[in-house]
């Protein structure tokens, strides 16, 4: 009987992922990912579900299990032994790009005011990989649909900025095609928006923007388990602070019911790629799946956020993306200029 409520609600997300998959191919050039399109357009239509229950129970377990699923997925593809074929040149450059996401993320979130959830999202996001990441964190911290909207917002705004913006300066400064492309894999967020930003600036530095992204793509996997000791730290003191027994404290805390399981399944099939040759067909099918069953969460999480909320926290978490992202930028160049690959 539950399966039969779900149906109605996972339908209308397949169905918004369908329509964004379609939009985004009519685009001439992928600067605009299929996910982000169905964020959108599931907020649109938000205002006028408000009093239709009958997709309620579906879009919540669109949102929350199928998107751990399409995390699970997504291990298939990331070889980490990818890692060895792009360079220490790169990973220096993402390793101070990181420190500068979280490091200064969270001064930057504190003196606006913004909660440790959708600040390390936006960070998270800005660092990482976009929306990728925004969604292997959002579960493993347990984050509210809306704080996922904002995060996947202010990272989207400052990519379409840099799709544009990233060549120019490129060419202005003298860039090699190796120095653009390790550039932008390590600055721009979005995996389209990597790669409209290097095949921009030329096919080699493109090949080498795609190449590095992939590498920072695999941080997911330590940035989760991280995140995934922080919230059990957060739940333990929060059952502390509400007990008056240990008896009471084990009712209200487990460890196994917090812990991010799917997180576990992602990490054995990044191991299954590393270690095994997997058919080509099997690996682009398991991408594939992964970024459809992506899309529709994220469908699902727009069609379970509204405008008029995000309206409530105002501009902040747009000015937390864009003063995260410039330093990213900033810090990648100087980085860069500094240990001479410019």
């Amino acid at each position: 009987m539950k399966i039969l409520k779900m149906i109605p609600g996972i339908a209308l997300s397949a169905g918004v992922a369908l329509l964004a998959c379609w939009i985004e191919s009519l685009l001439p050039i992928h600067l605009i990912g299929s996910a982000v399109i169905a964020m959108f357009v599931g907020m649109i239509l938000n205002r006028f579900l408000k009093n239709t229950g009958i997709f309620a129970s579906g879009i919540k377990f669109t949102s929350k299990k199928v998107l751990k699923f399409a995390i699970i997925l997504l291990g298939l593809s990331l070889n980490i032994t990818t890692v060895l074929h792009v360079g220490k040149m790169s990973l220096v450059v993402m390793v101070f790009t990181l420190l500068t996401c979280f490091g200064g993320g969270y001064f930057i979130g504190k003196a606006l005011g913004l909660n440790w959830k959708l600040s390390n999202l936006i960070s998270a996001g800005t660092g990482i990989c976009g929306g990728s990441a925004i969604a292997a964190i959002a579960p493993t911290i347990d984050a509210d649909d809306n704080d996922v909207a904002y995060a996947m917002s202010a990272t989207f705004l400052f990519d379409m900025a840099m799709i544009i913006l990233f060549p120019i300066m490129g060419r202005a400064i003298g860039m090699t095609d190796e120095a653009f492309g390790i550039w932008a894999g390590t600055a721009v967020n979005d995996t389209s928006s990597v790669v409209a930003t290097g095949y921009a600036f030329s096919e080699a530095a493109g090949d080498f923007a795609t190449m590095v992204k992939l590498t920072r793509t695999i941080t997911i996997i330590p940035t989760v388990i991280v995140f995934a000791f922080v919230q059990l730290h957060l739940k333990r003191k929060e059952a502390l602070a509400s007990s008056a027994s240990c008896g009471a404290l084990k009712a209200n805390f487990s460890i196994s019911k917090i812990f991010p399981w799917f997180i576990l399944g992602f990490l054995a099939l990044s191991v299954v790629a590393s270690v095994f040759q997997i058919p080509v067909a099997v690996v682009s099918g398991t991408k594939t799946a992964s970024k459809f069953f992506m899309v529709c969460a994220l469908a699902a999480i727009g069609l379970n956020t509204s405008f008029s909320s995000m309206k409530k926290a105002g501009i902040r978490p747009m000015i937390h993306g864009f003063i995260i992202s410039a330093l990213v930028v900033i810090v990648a160049l100087v980085v860069e200029i500094a240990i001479g690959i410019v």
